[in-house]
């Protein structure tokens, strides 16, 4: 492999995962998949560097020797260990206080986190970018700036670039050029729940099928792989082999809770590698139906970041005059209710009350636990009564949950997309996961109130976020049917 400067960028990626890091140096850019999550990060930075900053920053080495407040558009480059060749793109540099090359003051390198604490990889990168910024400016760089959030909610957090992290970083760096020197990638990590937020996650889920990679088995992240792989167990299909009883001896050393799940994670590596699914109950799964007139398919889309649940999408499904349920859902209703921030909590709750009050008795039955908590929630800090409550939980029936306890099915995940994907359920929108929803509901917030073209585009992201929702709430039918006619 040619040498070549080791980035920032790269730097970061391995920081995640080592084998991102050899992909995006060598991997095939027709392998790679666009996602939300990057241009969602970049939203972020955005916004939060309007609100650091009094007006658009500065551009290059001509910026900072005006003296400009903020500054981008600077490449940094220098020497690592060992001889190796860095180079850099700080997001931003603020001018503090101090002496540089341009005069009595100085700039820091400030870097733009999502998620709730500053990581390693914001650690690495902002003393990465410290070091190369100390080299430019001919001026030491002893912090970094870590920011969140935006307008008057805005984080700050000073991060110091001590010796210790320097060293950090220098080993990090060092093992990041011996991954990236090797003719083939780094193996597959072990707990691959991350790698939703991966461009190049189709990629390794190939691989990870071909080899029957032990995370392709549902109920096994990183700490369970390892403790298999301990005992000899390096596969799925090794797991499927295995004798239950002698494998909870085996794990037994690790914890009880180790021991009494052995059974299961056999059982299910059997059932998909069979590729036929498992009843593990004669009892129905969805009781609730038996004698109800219809019932309300409930789906949220979330900014769980600014802890916001935007849109409770309802589609309404009425029981036909013989007592059959309806198979397709194209005709049915659909409502949506957007949840705007200048309308407040207390308008959305008493809109949600007003129509779940529509539907006296109906079941309202949604993927997962994130719609329950929301909804009771929500009913609790707008102070409706304990019987308020108590009625709402009851109507609430998680399908996620009554299909895990009902039935073992051939598949990775029980996630939504691939359970109604193996029952044959296509989203009509193809590539659209949550992180791209939650892009189209920014540029919506952003832009609708613009004339010309980004209002019109607003107006169509509005309609795309719909759709989602909706499908989502189709996809949920698709599973809840396949339930009824397994018990009928």
């Amino acid at each position: 492999m040619t040498a070549s400067p080791l980035t920032d960028r790269l730097l970061r990626s391995w920081v995640r995962c080592r084998r991102r890091a050899w992909l995006d140096q060598w991997g095939e850019p027709a392998r790679r998949q666009w996602n939300a999550h990057r241009t969602l990060a970049l939203n972020d930075q955005f916004r939060s560097f309007q609100a650091l900053l009094p007006r658009k920053p500065g551009r290059g080495d001509a910026a900072c020797l005006a003296g400009e407040p903020g500054v981008v558009g600077l490449r940094l480059k220098g020497a690592g260990p060992a001889g190796l060749e860095l180079e850099a793109h700080p997001a931003l540099l603020e001018r503090v206080s101090g002496a540089s090359r341009w005069g009595d003051y100085a700039y820091w390198p400030v870097l733009a986190r999502q998620g709730r604490r500053v990581t390693r990889e914001h650690r690495l990168v902002l003393a990465l970018w410290g070091r190369l910024l100390a080299v430019y400016q001919q001026a030491a760089v002893p912090q970094g700036l870590v920011l969140a959030g935006e307008g008057r909610a805005l984080q700050r957090e000073r991060l110091s670039l001590h010796s210790g992290l320097q060293q950090q970083l220098d080993d990090s760096l060092v093992k990041l050029a011996a991954d990236l020197a090797s003719s083939s990638p780094p193996p597959l990590v072990s707990d691959r729940k991350k790698c939703t937020l991966c461009s190049w996650r189709g990629f390794c889920d190939q691989e990870a099928a071909a080899t029957g990679h032990l995370s392709e088995v549902s109920g096994i992240g990183g700490k369970r792989r390892e403790l298999l792989l301990e005992v000899g167990i390096g596969s799925l299909g090794a797991l499927a082999q295995a004798d239950p009883g002698v494998l909870a001896s085996k794990l037994a050393v690790h914890g009880e809770q180790h021991r009494e799940i052995a059974a299961e994670l056999v059982a299910q590596a059997r059932v998909q590698q069979g590729g036929q699914p498992q009843r593990l109950q004669a009892a129905p799964a969805l009781p609730e139906l038996a004698s109800a007139r219809g019932c309300l398919l409930y789906d949220i889309e979330s900014d769980p970041d600014a802890r916001d649940d935007f849109l409770h999408g309802f589609v309404l499904v009425e029981r036909a005059a013989d007592g059959s349920w309806p198979g397709e859902l194209d005709g049915c209703r659909y409502r949506p209710l957007l949840a705007l921030h200048e309308h407040g909590e207390g308008r959305l709750w008493l809109r949600l009350e007003r129509f779940l009050n529509r539907y006296p008795g109906w079941t309202v039955l949604h993927f997962g636990e994130t719609e329950a908590i929301g909804l009771t929630r929500l009913a609790q800090r707008q102070g409706a009564s304990e019987s308020t409550v108590r009625e709402l939980r009851s109507r609430l029936v998680d399908v996620h949950m009554r299909l895990k306890r009902s039935w073992r099915l051939p598949v990775g995940s029980y996630g939504l997309k691939t359970v109604a994907s193996w029952l044959g359920f296509a989203w009509s929108q193809k590539g659209v996961d949550g992180a791209r929803c939650l892009l189209w509901w920014r540029q919506w917030r952003q832009w609708r109130h613009e004339p010309g073209p980004r209002g019109r585009a607003s107006r169509y992201q509005l309609e795309r976020i719909f759709r989602y929702n909706r499908d989502d709430s189709l996809a949920t039918w698709v599973v809840v049917r396949w339930l009824l006619d397994k018990d009928s």
